[in-house]
């Protein structure tokens, strides 16, 4: 008999006693599964500075700062947004009226695009006219690649000018969907307001 109570009495009576809380206890369940919020700013712009071979409209929001790679040329920028932790890198190279030149700045630009193939879920290609009638071709990198958009244009004479939306981040980019869609739209703010000198 005394076995059946320590055996069986016994435990359910502790394990009903334990599930009792006391009065001001807190009750702990887990977080249901969450999205990181991200408030984006409305759209505003100002004039880049009269010191590149270029001009053009970016972000109130945005960091215009020198390009500090090794193999980085006199005018490339990268026009920072540190609220996003991210940036779009300008490249610029003179074309001298060399065909040469601006068939291997193409060649280039597909090149690196194409680098994102390992991890990319598709490459689109879209010939984009912007608003001052100039010409550019406007790569969409779909997947978890560090660059979504890249884009190149030239007047096929003197200049030509290579972006690219960066996120140094391993943040999966569904996540990053709205951010990725508000650089998207300053990047082609960017190309309708392009001016060169």
């Amino acid at each position: 008999m005394y076995r059946f109570i320590f055996s069986i009495i016994l435990p359910a009576s502790l394990l009903l006693m334990s599930g009792c809380k006391k009065e001001g206890q807190q009750n702990y369940v887990p977080k249901p599964k969450g999205y990181n919020r991200i408030d984006l700013p409305a759209h505003s712009y100002r004039q880049l500075p009269e010191k590149y071979p270029y001009t053009f409209q970016y972000s109130k929001y945005a960091v215009v700062e020198p390009d500090t790679f090794k193999m980085a040329g006199k005018d490339w920028i990268f026009i920072s947004y540190p609220q996003f932790k991210a940036n779009i890198q300008i490249t610029y190279k003179p074309l001298g009226n060399n065909p040469a030149l601006l068939k291997a700045f193409i060649d280039d630009s597909y090149k690196l695009a194409s680098k994102h193939q390992i991890r990319a879920s598709s490459i689109q290609e879209q010939r984009v006219l912007s608003k001052s009638g100039r010409t550019a071709l406007l790569f969409r990198i779909e997947g978890d690649v560090p660059s979504p958009y890249q884009f190149y244009t030239t007047d096929s004479t003197g200049h030509f000018m290579r972006g690219a939306i960066y996120f140094p981040t391993a943040t999966k980019n569904d996540s990053l969907a709205p951010v990725i869609d508000y650089l998207q739209a300053d990047m082609v703010q960017l190309l309708n307001t392009l001016e060169w000198r």
